[in-house]
């Protein structure tokens, strides 16, 4: 094991001690970060979809029931977007101790993670549905498809780039997100790099849990942009 990351006796050698770095505790704070993110995505996944097409499908309808919800629905998602992501973790304590039963741990962090994230992807969703061309739509709607048929087979098919492009970059957002909720006691790299880094003075630890973090969001990125160039059929 190395005991310094020594560069010509410089000032790396000052600051970097691998000795200090505890490598089943990076393994485990790691493990946590994924659960974190893994879980989010998939819940913002669902719950954006849900939310971009409500805003899609009612926006400029003349219905008094599709302009209620479309105010309800923007004003929820404007909310969320608007409110800092640490001040919100912060308010959603009392639901979040409700709801889990903690509000320490990875899984306290969800509800945060989720309410602050699906609200961001939801309008990235709207967005990839107006940028269907109508024609196509029309054209569904002419040969006899109802709503439903025209949302899986023309609406999501032909928004999946942007679907995907989308889901990409709230993923990496959430990542960070998973480091600030480590501060105050998700776990994970952020919590990892905060009391062990910073407050016990190892700034290896603190390095190390942040080149973890960085090759995360490559990864990310990296298999978004793959996925988009399989799907994106123009």
């Amino acid at each position: 094991m190395f005991k310094s990351l020594i560069v010509g006796e410089g000032l790396f050698s000052q600051y970097v001690d691998f000795e200090e770095v505890n490598w089943e505790r990076i393994q485990e704070a790691t493990q946590e970060t994924l659960l974190m993110t893994a879980i989010s995505v998939a819940a913002v996944f669902i719950l954006g979809l849900v939310i971009g097409l409500l805003l899609y499908e009612t926006a400029g309808k003349k219905s008094v029931f599709a302009k209620v919800l479309h105010l309800i629905v923007s004003m929820f998602v404007n909310i969320f977007r608007s409110v800092p992501f640490i001040i919100l973790i912060v308010l959603l304590i009392p639901f979040t101790k409700q709801l889990v039963g903690s509000i320490i741990g990875p899984v306290a962090a969800l509800p945060a993670l989720i309410i602050s994230s699906a609200p961001f992807y939801g309008r990235l969703v709207e967005t990839g549905f107006r940028e269907i061309d109508k024609g196509v739509i029309e054209a569904a709607e002419a040969m006899g498809a109802n709503k439903w048929q025209v949302i899986y087979k023309v609406l999501i098919p032909e928004s999946l780039p942007s679907i995907i492009a989308g889901i990409t970059t709230t993923a990496i957002s959430l990542v960070g997100y998973t480091a600030m909720a480590g501060v105050i006691g998700a776990g994970g790299l952020g919590n990892l790099a905060y009391l062990e880094g910073f407050q016990r003075n190892q700034p290896t630890v603190t390095l190390v849990a942040t080149v973890i973090v960085l090759i995360m969001v490559f990864l990310i990125q990296d298999i978004g942009e793959r996925v988009v160039d399989r799907v994106d059929k123009r």
